[in-house]
């Protein structure tokens, strides 16, 4: 690729947009710019750009664009079969996204993270130990800090958070290490079957040769069947069985034979968490970092903000954010960390999900009622009654929700946002909606008393007299050009 002789457009003005669009005006190329958004940022993205040389172009101008540029740089928010996308991959154009630009440009080393949960924990747990190591180590990819950040760097490494969004037009990228954490069901109403989902998470794996290290959970089967597939060295980790890398065993971690620490000191809890750490310390001890620097910096870690996070005690009830639950096997972990009795709220945007597991696994934790709410609220409503769990109230949106499980909450419970969903139908992201639950939460600080028990009117889910409205209301958004974050 020659980016000074080719002529680009850049489709969502994104974080890794606008990261793209830069990179290709600082070669020269001719570079065109869309998005669907009419907000305040991205019209100040798009005078940025204009002033540095972009052609920002009408919506009329869409059809024309495949015909007129040489390469579409897709924002990971936009999927692969969008009209514009299949409009260029039919006239032979190639479609890349800005991770997939970075992958062709970057020059220092890079780990790569994937999977269906924890990634985010383990792309910042392991930049705290690289770093604790002596070496220099940033986060970079879903996590926020575009990829193409790193492309002047040469001695520091990227660890890269990579979800399957991106992958679908990442091909080229060789990282030193890759690594697999899980997978489970998510995204099904972007990538249509568990089978392509698989399949993009492998992608990771395709250019590693015998030089390169893959990290993979041994138990978890699909990720441990890449074992085959790979020819790089594999190192994995389990919290089951002793393996050829990371374990647990009698309440301790080892790598190979080397007992790294007790999991009690690990500083966040968990059995997820126990084997992001065990990621951790495979990856770690690639690079030759000390044990003694992987347990300081294990020991010290604060975990990520909207991930299982307490954010205060009002009158008794703890309040807990896990706005990054957005699937159903997230949600499944946050519940198996909370040791209250616990009122959850549950809702958003439907990613496609059979909720049935989750109620299954509702009805023997410590869940004692759920809230549910947003787009997906019928459908969450019909798979609790499959699964006979009637201890449900549905409302209208995330604010009265939270509202509505402070009502129902005693002393010494915890209301858990774990919304199992996109946040797509209320907020631009998982953390927007995180910051509006934080924020509902400091306002009950400042008026204890906003509401008193009984004020609030809600629809109680307890019998047949609803069931004639069970069904989905979500309506299909394929195709927004303008989502700002992507989870």
């Amino acid at each position: 690729m020659y980016p000074s002789q080719q002529v680009f457009f850049v489709l969502g003005l994104s974080r890794s947009g606008k990261a793209a669009a830069e990179f290709l005006l600082e070669l020269h190329a001719k570079v065109y710019i869309y998005d669907d958004l009419s907000s305040e940022r991205i019209e100040q993205v798009s005078v940025e750009l204009q002033n540095k040389g972009a052609k920002r172009i009408e919506k009329t101008d869409l059809e024309k664009m495949s015909a007129h540029c040489d390469v579409l740089v897709l924002s990971p928010g936009i999927p692969i079969d969008h009209p514009i996308a299949i409009a260029f991959k039919r006239n032979g154009k190639a479609v890349v996204g800005e991770s997939e630009l970075a992958a062709r440009f970057m020059k220092c080393p890079t780990v790569a993270i994937t999977g269906t949960n924890g990634k985010t924990t383990t792309v910042s747990m392991l930049a705290d130990v690289l770093n604790k190591g002596g070496l220099t180590a940033k986060a970079c990819g879903n996590i926020g800090t575009p990829m193409l950040d790193f492309r002047y760097l040469t001695s520091e490494i990227a660890v890269a958070e990579i979800s399957s969004f991106q992958l679908e037009t990442l091909n080229s990228l060789k990282p030193h290490v890759a690594v697999i954490l899980n997978i489970t069901e998510d995204h099904l109403n972007r990538h249509y079957s568990m089978e392509n989902y698989v399949f993009l998470k492998g992608k990771l794996l395709k250019n590693l040769t015998a030089s390169e290290y893959a990290v993979l959970n041994y138990d978890d089967g699909i990720v441990r069947n890449f074992s085959n597939k790979t020819k790089a060295k594999v190192i994995f980790f389990s919290v089951r069985e002793r393996v050829n890398g990371g374990y647990y065993e009698n309440g301790a971690l080892y790598f190979g034979k080397e007992k790294i620490m007790d999991v009690e000191d690990l500083s966040i809890g968990g059995l997820h968490n126990v084997q992001n750490a065990l990621a951790v310390i495979c990856v770690a001890k690639i690079f030759g970092v000390s044990t003694q620097a992987i347990v300081s910096a294990l020991t010290e870690f604060k975990g990520i903000r909207h991930r299982i996070e307490q954010v205060a005690e009002v009158n008794g009830i703890t309040y807990i954010d896990d706005s990054k639950g957005t699937n159903v096997d997230a949600t499944i972990k946050a519940i198996a960390c909370m040791k209250a009795e616990t009122i959850l709220l549950l809702g958003g945007k439907d990613k496609g999900y059979d909720y049935t597991k989750l109620f299954q696994n509702l009805s023997k934790s410590k869940v004692v009622h759920t809230v549910i709410y947003g787009e997906n609220k019928y459908s969450l409503l019909k798979s609790a009654r499959s699964c006979g769990y009637e201890r449900v109230t549905m409302c209208d949106g995330m604010e009265f929700a939270v509202k509505v499980a402070t009502l129902k909450a005693k002393n010494g419970q915890t209301v858990l946002l774990s919304p199992a969903s996109a946040s797509f139908d209320e907020f631009a992201s998982y953390e927007e909606r995180g910051e509006k639950f934080v924020e509902i939460v400091n306002s009950f600080i400042k008026e204890p008393d906003i509401e008193e028990k009984g004020e609030i009117e809600f629809e109680e889910i307890a019998s047949d007299e609803s069931s004639e409205q069970i069904g989905t209301d979500a309506s299909d958004e394929r195709g927004r050009l303008f989502l700002e974050d992507y989870e």
